[in-house]
């Protein structure tokens, strides 16, 4: 009888002793997993992350090659197109600038093009696609003008509006409040105000 419960006692030690095994390979075996899907998950973490770093290089150098072509539709484009207003009107350009800038009482008006002789001067804003909204802006802009460039008070001041691409009412819109509307035709800017057009004076 003692034989037997000897025998059952290292029976069931050996028993404990093999859960314990099985217990502690299979707890090596999990952390040799979570080590792999870590060190994977690690992996695709990396992957993703320079990924995304050459999509934001990609991205930030097609908004610097935009940024130049704008910069070029402006300059070749809307700029002389500007020109061509005033001398329609039997007026001589003097001085034609871009991107005028003040800031005042840490506000800031930025004026696209600016477009001056003796005696007039035309405030340009240009738009990849203009909209209604676009011009109400302006027409707040360019009533405040006279505030931050003082130096323009005795020249009639005008105002035009260009656009890459215009939403539908937007030209009319402008065309009523009394601004030039300039668009793009091909490789040109064409003036779409007709021969009837009185443009307001700010």
């Amino acid at each position: 009888m003692l034989g037997e419960l000897a025998a059952a006692q290292q029976e069931t030690e050996r028993r404990f002793q093999e859960t314990e095994r099985l217990l502690r390979e299979q707890s090596q075996e999990t952390e040799r997993l979570l080590r792999e899907q870590s060190q994977e998950t690690e992996r695709k973490i990396q992957a993703t992350v320079e990924e995304n770093r050459q999509i934001n290089r990609q991205l930030s150098q097609q908004i610097s090659n935009l940024g130049g072509k704008w910069g070029l539709f402006v300059e070749n484009l809307v700029a002389p197109a500007c020109e061509t207003i005033f001398l329609a009107r039997g007026m001589p350009v003097h001085q034609v600038s871009q991107r005028v800038r003040k800031r005042q009482n840490g506000d800031t008006l930025e004026i696209d093009v600016l477009v001056v002789n003796q005696a007039h001067g035309l405030a340009v804003e240009v738009k990849s696609t203009l909209s209604v909204e676009d011009v109400k802006d302006v027409v707040e802009k360019l009533s405040r003008f006279r505030d931050f460039f003082p130096e323009h008070d005795q020249r009639r001041l005008y105002g035009a509006v260009a656009g890459i691409g215009i939403d539908p009412g937007a030209d009319r819109y402008a065309y009523r409040q009394g601004l030039f509307v300039l668009a793009q035709s091909g490789e040109t800017v064409v003036v779409l105000n007709d021969v009837e057009f009185q443009p307001r004076a700010w």
